[in-house]
């Protein structure tokens, strides 16, 4: 993993996504500056998460896609839009929540944990059915972590019936879209999720 992290980039696909991931460590001291230490931390985790499609080298639209919509979704809450433009966290949970989706199912399919969905008999629908599923537990898990920041960090962090049930659904719709573009989304060309096996190896990849 560290050999797939140094690699130079190739192709302006990627030196875009690297430059995304630039200005995350930059945003990391920016934050840092101007909104505290709690904003800082969370752009060590949003560099963190943006590693994550270079470690699998995902196609570069999606790693684009992905680092753009961490790198916006966590300066949105740095600069407390989701409170000033209530609308904003609606777009933002269907991409981000989907995106996200869609990345943890690759990370899945390459630890073997799950079986790659171009190996069953309805390769588009199991997919579907996957990503929405772990889209879902994501949003639950958001909301969590959203009433503990609330009750244990943060006073003015958002939180609410109304707003808690209107991001479950959008993030779940996000991921059923994500779902349905797999083949799109992840992976090499000609490929949904998979990658070239070591040479001892000699199964379909999982």
């Amino acid at each position: 993993m560290a050999r797939m992290l140094l690699r130079p980039p190739s192709g302006a696909a990627e030196v875009v996504a690297d430059g995304l991931r630039v200005l995350a460590v930059i945003s990391i001291v920016v934050a840092g500056i101007g909104w505290g230490a709690l904003s800082a931390l969370s752009f060590v985790f949003a560099f963190a998460a943006m590693l994550i499609p270079r470690a699998l080298r995902v196609r570069p639209a999606f790693d684009i896609a992905f680092c753009a919509a961490v790198l916006v979704s966590t300066w949105s809450s740095v600069m407390g839009i989701y409170l000033s433009t209530r609308w904003w966290d609606m777009p933002m949970h269907f991409l981000t929540n989907g995106l996200c989706a869609a990345m943890l199912y690759v990370v899945l399919v390459r630890l073997r944990v799950l079986a790659d969905a171009e190996t069953l008999p309805r390769p588009v629908l199991s997919a579907t059915v996957m990503v929405t599923a772990l889209g879902l537990a994501i949003g639950v898990l958001w909301e969590l972590f959203e009433w503990f920041g609330l009750n244990y960090i943060d006073p003015e962090i958002f939180v609410g019936y109304v707003d808690t049930i209107g991001d479950l659904v959008q993030g779940g719709l996000g991921s059923l879209a994500a779902g349905l573009c797999m083949r799109t989304l992840a992976g090499q060309p000609g490929g949904a999720t998979r990658e070239p096996l070591p040479a001892t190896e000699t199964g379909r990849a999982a």
